[in-house]
């Protein structure tokens, strides 16, 4: 008896080691196949980000790119076709193109084309726009600018309560209105500013006011009403704002006296959101201030800006992603600065650079070295990153600083891109956008 229990209890012994195995096993199987899969999505994401999302090529020059790609892709331009039915896009005959070898493209005429990419020529890895543009020249400037934008309407910063004529608590706003939200129209009349709209909702004596709104992209109507305040005001509870001011840098004037700058689009302080333009003016500035970047704190260009009609330098027309632009006076960049070729994105080479910018005198070149190339960033002011090598402005700024955001970066006699932003745990490096970025039209 002793024995038959002795002998079944080795054989469960045996059944839950036999069972501890096969999980084990299946454990170990589960643990491939995800580490298969997550190496697989990392290579197939590095692939992906070595092809950049539009490739542009001058017209009239041989462009070489060299992405080292296991893939081939297809050329072609797009074509309408319009039948009874209506319109639609259809794909003109195509031309193979092999990555993994350089290729080498050239183009006479202004044009977009498409392209799409296959790994091995079999898998989808990217749609690219191919576009041919001019082959431009621009004056690099590193102009220290005053910069003054007026909203559309009125921009909401915030919404919240206040207390009330009988000492209740009042928010007539919550769940109508958020922040980000544009203001166009108050009873089917355009808001002109932040004071005409107070007025318009202190003399509303408590009726419904119908506010046209705009709201990412999409434009509705909401309505509310106002209420009393313990000072017996109208409120909608509400912060507001209509203008924006700072200081950056111009990147570039083109032959045609339209320029560029900062690299990056005005976004409100509070909500980061991109502000929309009606009205913007450039003004003169000096720097007559320096807060030294250091790890973890980033500085600031100080400058003193005089809102006056005689020291106005060009108007801003477009506030975007990639920049603001304008039209400059004509008197701004001397004839003695020499236009330089714009260098393309495939162009540019990991090295020492130049940037051009003023800290308080001169505007002057400062040495830099380009660290990396993001050809796929998504982040389009992200696209090249670099680091401050100049011991001057080292000794005086710490490295990149606020307000030197559009300080045009120039390398091989070439202008590249633009300053954008610092890492704030090291001032000496930074970000800059592809040239070519600030260049393409809307």
């Amino acid at each position: 008896m002793w024995k038959r229990e002795g002998c079944e209890g080795l054989e469960q012994i045996k059944r839950n080691n036999r069972n501890k195995l096969a999980a084990y096993r299946f454990f170990l199987y589960i643990l491939l196949i995800f580490g298969t899969g997550m190496t697989t999505a990392f290579g197939y994401y590095s692939l992906w980000c070595r092809i950049p999302a539009t490739i542009m090529v001058k017209s009239g020059m041989e462009e070489t790119f060299d992405f080292q790609v296991p893939a081939k892709g297809i050329l072609y331009k797009e074509a309408v076709e319009t039948s009874a039915a209506g319109q639609k896009t259809i794909a003109d005959s195509g031309l193979m193109v092999d990555f993994s070898r350089p290729v080498t493209m050239k183009a006479e005429q202004i044009d977009s084309y498409k392209l799409k990419v296959r790994l091995f020529g079999v898998i989808p890895l990217k749609d690219v726009s191919v576009e041919v543009i001019d082959d431009v020249r621009l004056k690099p400037a590193g102009i220290p600018i005053g910069i003054y934008v007026k909203t559309e309407g009125v921009l909401v910063v915030g919404v919240g309560e206040f207390e009330g004529e009988s000492g209740e608590s009042c928010s007539p706003a919550h769940y109508i209105l958020q922040p980000g939200d544009y203001i166009l129209e108050v009873n089917d009349e355009p808001v002109k500013g932040k004071k005409q709209f107070m007025e318009t909702v202190s003399c509303c004596e408590g009726q419904n006011l119908i506010l046209k709104i705009k709201r990412n992209e999409e434009e509705l109507y909401v309505m509310t009403k106002p209420q009393l305040n313990e000072q017996g005001e109208y409120k909608l509870g509400i912060w507001i704002r209509d203008n924006a001011q700072g200081v950056g840098t111009m990147t570039y004037i083109d032959e045609t006296g339209h320029f560029g700058a900062l690299g990056h689009g005005i976004n409100d302080v509070d909500t980061s959101t991109l502000m929309a333009l009606q009205k913007g003016t450039l003004y003169h500035t000096e720097i007559i201030g320096i807060t030294k970047g250091s790890n973890g704190s980033p500085g600031e260009l100080t400058g003193f800006i005089e809102y006056d009609d005689r020291n106005i330098l060009g108007t801003i027309t477009e506030n975007t992603t990639r920049g603001i632009f304008g039209v400059c006076s004509p008197d701004i960049a001397g004839e003695e600065q020499e236009a330089l070729p714009v260098g393309l994105k495939q162009e540019i080479e990991a090295g020492p650079a130049q940037i051009r910018c003023s800290i308080g005198g001169d505007i002057e070149n400062y040495e830099v070295e380009i660290t990396d190339i993001n050809l796929g960033n998504d982040n389009i002011n992200r696209g090249i990153v670099l680091q401050i090598t100049d011991e001057r402005l080292l000794s005086e700024t710490g490295g990149i600083v606020q307000g030197m955001s559009g300080s045009p970066i120039i390398q091989n006699g070439k202008i590249i891109g633009a300053v954008t932003h610092v890492l704030v745990q090291d001032s000496t490096k930074g970000y800059g956008i592809f040239i070519e970025r600030m260049l393409e039209k809307n």
